[in-house]
């Protein structure tokens, strides 16, 4: 902490060649703290009661993919420290040009990734062939915190590639890249827990940040309700971008996917050759209009 408390306040901290990071092994130790702690408010204060045989297979096949995209993100991670010196060194990218403060630089790093992230996400919807690959993510009946990283290796390509792009386009350091990652994989578990904020508190927070209310919407079976708040941390960029949505009636609420329910689909082996499939699910492999709403809701255990 020290260490950052310098860069944002000493105006020579910004062109140090080496800022000293935390470790890899520390970034996953404090992400599973969190997803710990996630765990027990979702126990404590659940938004949708499942029941526990289908949640805890759920949960077993979400914790293997989590374990291939551990696996894939490690394999891929010295790409981003590699793009963020390069532009360190080239001075390369509006930080650079602008003559930023270390400061701004965090501001305008976290602003810029996250709008990329929001058009990668978006691109993910409206591209037929990425559909495929996001479509895993979305075929989840069980939307909670085991749902934040089921994610095809083919998704974690494409959303690697947008935020290299982010780190060239903005000059983004390497401390801000880390800061950035780690501030939206924390929301990005708190987004998908199962837990129900009260309205007053999810409004106000909304106005800044993703919520779970509003990233539930997201998750809907029904297809105008699928494609809208993209966000990924911040929630202007829906607000901007014409795709926000205040959220779902929660009585009426259904995840998943019509045509991806079968337990085939729902497989390990089914979600990784997913995007593979093509006659799966609907032509075009997208959520339809008419969802089905005949399979009852998960019981609300309070209103």
């Amino acid at each position: 902490m020290i260490g950052f408390a310098k860069l944002l306040w000493h105006p020579g901290a910004a062109e140090m060649a080496h800022v000293e990071l935390p470790s890899t092994g520390a970034r996953i130790a404090f992400l599973l703290a969190s997803f710990a702690i996630v765990l027990l408010f979702e126990a404590a204060f659940p938004l949708f009661s499942y029941g526990r045989s289908d949640r805890m297979r759920n949960i077993g096949r979400n914790a293997a993919i989590t374990v291939i995209f551990v696996g894939v993100n490690l394999l891929l991670s010295p790409l981003s420290p590699l793009a963020a010196q390069w532009t360190l060194d080239a001075k390369f990218g509006l930080s650079h040009w602008l003559g930023l403060s270390p400061l701004n630089q965090l501001l305008l790093g976290i602003i810029g990734l996250d709008l990329f992230a929001y058009f990668a996400h978006v691109s993910m919807h409206k591209l037929g062939w990425m559909w495929r690959f996001h479509r895993m993510h979305h075929a989840d009946r069980f939307v909670d915190v085991t749902t934040t990283f089921r994610e095809h290796p083919g998704e974690t390509l494409w959303r690697i590639g947008w935020h290299i792009a982010g780190v060239f386009v903005f000059g983004t350091p390497a401390w801000v890249l880390v800061t950035y990652l780690t501030l939206s994989a924390l929301n990005a578990q708190f987004e998908h827990a199962n837990i129900r904020l009260p309205e007053r508190l999810d409004r106000w927070l909304r106005l800044v940040f993703v919520t779970p209310n509003m990233h539930k919407m997201h998750h809907s079976r029904h297809q105008p309700e699928t494609d809208s708040n993209y966000s990924n941390l911040l929630s202007i960029w829906d607000r901007l971008g014409g795709t926000y949505n205040r959220g779902p009636r929660f009585a009426e609420l259904r995840y998943g996917l019509d045509g991806f329910d079968d337990p085939e689909k729902q497989s390990l082996r089914g979600l990784l050759k997913m995007p593979f499939m093509r006659d799966w699910g609907r032509v075009d492999a997208r959520p339809d209009d008419k969802s089905d709403r005949s399979a009852p809701p998960p019981v609300l255990p309070w209103p």
